[in-house]
């Protein structure tokens, strides 16, 4: 039915511009279907001037299908359908309906909602729902490094890539970005196991079944580099920690508030509507 009414408000626009057009000028036909005309001018807006002319042919052939099809559909609709069918006056109503409540829902969140999350408030909901954040991967904390496997730099590489003292941290992360391939500092929030495993090129699975002690090094059959990561933390079971699942919380959180905004509001109208006597039940 959503379908219908497209074909229905498509072409019946469609059919309005083509009258217009046909009374206010006498453009170039291009195309006709039945007593439908589509002129020159309504393709050119279509298809832009700066494309090449085989791509303008393209776009041209395109919109001019396009605009017929919707024609065919409209009159296929008209001789197959029953009237009943064919009005769809309910039908556009109460989808204008839906959309201006929408519309009004989404501006009076926009308004009235708090978007203010607190870290007691974020810890609250956490511990009510330690159920709803159980691990379905490992997550890590870890400094990853790309080298040439052959590379004089490289066992310095892996003794850097395990410092913990912030300065050493920093003098680690000058020598890595110059002498590794690639090198990410991952050690400061949780990543999954499945994202990072992509900076490996391969799955998790695979990637921790090459973890060995706190590192994880992996070298690809005949491409010439290893890649390494120090692992500097890592959740394999339970429930995930809290800064892992911030961001969710927090739009569960919101969510909720829109939930609560949204039930008030309805609320909100229909005693405001008794008050006034503009909402009476017989």
């Amino acid at each position: 039915m959503h379908r219908l009414l497209s074909i229905f408000t498509a072409a019946s626009l469609l059919c309005a511009c083509n009258v217009v057009s046909s009374i206010i000028h006498d453009d170039e036909v291009v195309a006709r279907v039945g007593g439908e005309k589509l002129y020159l001018s309504e393709v050119t807006k279509f298809v832009p001037d700066f494309i090449a002319p085989e791509d303008s042919a393209a776009l041209a052939r395109q919109y001019i299908n396009s605009w017929a099809t919707q024609i065919l559909y409209l009159q296929a609709a008209a001789d197959s359908l029953s009237e009943e069918d064919v009005d769809v006056s309910a039908e556009l109503e109460d989808y204008r309906r839906s959309l201006l409540r929408y519309r009004y829902e989404q501006h009076y969140i926009r308004q009235h909602l708090d978007t203010l999350v607190t870290d007691e408030q974020l810890r609250a909901y956490y511990e009510s729902h330690r159920d709803a954040f159980v691990l379905e991967r490992p997550l890590l904390r870890v400094r990853f490094a790309d080298v040439m496997a052959d590379s004089p730099s490289r066992e310095a590489i892996i003794s850097v890539l395990a410092q913990d003292d912030c300065s050493e941290v920093m003098q680690a992360d000058t020598v890595l970005r110059s002498a590794a391939i690639r090198y990410s500092d991952l050690s400061a929030s949780w990543t999954d196991a499945m994202v990072l495993a992509k900076e490996f090129g391969t799955d998790y699975l695979t990637m921790l079944g090459h973890l060995k002690g706190n590192y994880i090094t992996y070298e690809p059959e005949g491409r010439g580099d290893v890649m390494i990561a120090y692992v500097v933390d890592i959740e394999k079971y339970g429930v995930a920690p809290l800064e892992s699942c911030r961001d969710r919380i927090r739009d569960y959180i919101l969510s909720g508030r829109k939930r609560d905004l949204i039930n008030g509001l309805e609320q909100e109208l229909l005693e405001d509507a008794v008050d006034r006597k503009q909402f009476v039940i017989y």
